[in-house]
């Protein structure tokens, strides 16, 4: 059976600190999706179709990795694309709590899909899409915190 994995967020925008829990899952999967879910309850600061394009980019020569947009439940999306794992990355105490209850949640509408938590390396628990946001709308330099495709398109208004 092959090692399928599913890495949910929004990516609004992408960050290191993603790239560094996408980075060291791959020896776990033999593919990893990167999920852009679509969330009511957030208001996304860049397009769907944006961020779906910083990701193929950023990853356009990693065969193991594949993005896509979805709507509805994680376990769904799981689903469609025959992920048995659910990949989550950890910064801090607080983000377990949360993130088991989601992974618990999971597991009872999907038993046979497993949550696999990595925490990040330290130099990135302070990199939030959140945090990041604010410097943006704010005129501050979010650059060490992004990929260099993100860096790129934003100086060009892309």
């Amino acid at each position: 059976m092959q090692r399928i994995g599913l890495f949910p967020g929004t990516f609004d925008p992408i960050t290191i600190g993603h790239l560094d829990i996408i980075h060291r899952s791959l020896p776990v999967f033999d593919k990893l999706y990167i999920g852009i879910g679509r969330n009511i309850n957030k208001t996304a600061m860049f397009s769907e179709e944006q961020r779906l394009q910083w990701i193929k980019e950023i990853f356009k020569d990693e065969k193991k990795v594949d993005a896509l947009i979805y709507e509805g439940l994680t376990v769904e999306c799981c689903r469609k694309v025959k992920a048995n794992f659910i990949l989550r990355g950890i910064r801090y105490v607080s983000d377990f709590e949360y993130e088991k209850a989601i992974a618990d949640m999971n597991r009872s509408l999907s038993p046979e899909i497993e949550t696999i938590f990595l925490t990040c390396l330290p130099q990135y628990t302070s990199v939030a899409s959140t945090l990041v946001r604010d410097v943006l709308k704010n005129g501050g330099d979010a650059s060490p915190f992004l990929p260099e495709p993100v860096v790129r398109s934003l100086k060009s208004g892309r």
